[in-house]
């Protein structure tokens, strides 16, 4: 028995709500395994541990990350809670540079053509991996600010090391899928980012079998309106990740459909794209969706053929489910609460495997 030991880090706003249905599905699938086994361990983290203790991530709680063998993470941060000098308080990414994980996996997937804003005739369909660098760049600048009484300067750091490792997990990853990968930067405005195309021009010539293509940010999203089925792996710094990612997310439905994942080469965290939405906790209303594939994408990453046999019968049944129920949750246009979204991807999940069987 191969006993795998996650971090559970339910956060703010909703997050506890949407995983304890993860929890749910996790617990589901996990009946069916006779060789693995998950090990959930809960810990406090997020602006309300902040408010309570004075620490958003508490080093008994970074130790258990550092400890177990991936972490799952609802969402984290309030806007009204914030530090002394306005930044609202965000352990989630204190997380990602605290375990070195570098690469930010965002996959932008249509698993409902009906939830998609663009509704056009030639959308057959969109699978595109987005992947952000999740060190440094722009978000450099929580650490090197610079300020005085007039102004503040925010530093964007692109380093060699840190590019060419993010570069290598996007021509591994595209070997893996369609075997593209777009560069997105500002090459021709910040010198910065013209570093950052060099180094991806020195890591593509060890893949020549991997057709590449470079835009600029601002192109960029006009063609992942346009275009969004010609793309395949897209990557990119830390900001313009950020907001790429967004952009993915509404263009499949919202973020109610936008799992994620950081990883680097010991640690993992993973964690729906989507906020803490303060505004709708407590109503039972939030989409459970992204979190319960966050949790399918840690499944994948565990490696052991179960949890990977798993994810696949989970990603079947949420397709499964979407395409047979004209139920959904008021963020995709209908009435479910969060449970009972959650209830039809477990149905799903039985006639997956019943099919399958």
């Amino acid at each position: 028995m191969h006993v795998f030991r996650i971090a559970v880090l339910p956060g703010d706003g909703i997050g506890p709500e949407v995983m304890g249905e993860a929890v749910r599905v996790l617990q589901r699938l996990e009946g069916d395994w006779t060789e693995a086994k998950l090990e959930l361990s809960y810990h406090e983290a997020g602006a309300a541990t902040y408010q309570k203790c004075g620490q958003p991530l508490p080093p008994e709680t970074l130790e258990a990350c550092r400890q177990a063998d991936a972490v799952l993470l609802g969402a984290m941060g309030l806007p009204s809670v914030r530090w002394p000098d306005g930044r609202e308080v965000t352990p989630q990414v204190d997380l990602r540079e605290e375990l070195d994980l570098y690469c930010g996996l965002r996959p932008v997937r249509l698993w409902d053509p009906a939830a998609s804003p663009l509704r056009s005739e030639r959308l057959k369909s969109i699978d595109i991996l987005l992947i952000r660098e999740s060190t440094e760049g722009l978000f450099w600048a929580r650490r090197e600010s610079q300020r005085c009484a007039e102004e503040v300067r925010d530093v964007m750091r692109i380093s060699r090391t840190g590019s060419e490792r993010l570069f290598h997990a996007a021509f591994l990853w595209a070997r893996r899928r369609c075997g593209r990968v777009t560069l997105v930067d500002k090459a021709n405005v910040l010198p910065a980012m013209a570093f950052f195309r060099q180094v991806f021009f020195d890591v593509a010539q060890q893949y020549p079998d991997v057709e590449t293509e470079c835009l600029y940010v601002d192109a960029a999203a006009l063609h992942m309106v346009l275009r969004p089925e010609s793309f395949d792996v897209m990557v990119t710094e830390n900001m313009f990740g950020d907001i790429l990612s967004d952009l993915g997310a509404a263009l499949v439905g919202g973020m109610g459909l936008a799992p994620s994942a950081d990883v680097g080469e010991r640690h993992a965290v993973f964690q729906p794209a989507h906020g803490s939405a303060p505004d709708i906790a407590g109503k039972q209303i939030a989409n459970p969706l992204a979190m319960i594939l966050s949790a399918g994408m840690m499944l994948t990453w565990l490696g052991h053929p179960e949890t990977v046999a798993a994810a696949q019968r989970l990603e079947q049944a949420v397709r499964h489910a979407l395409a047979h129920s004209a139920e959904r949750t008021p963020d995709l246009g209908g009435r479910l609460r969060t449970t009972q979204m959650t209830d039809l991807v477990l149905r799903a999940l039985d006639t997956v495997e019943s099919q399958a069987g």
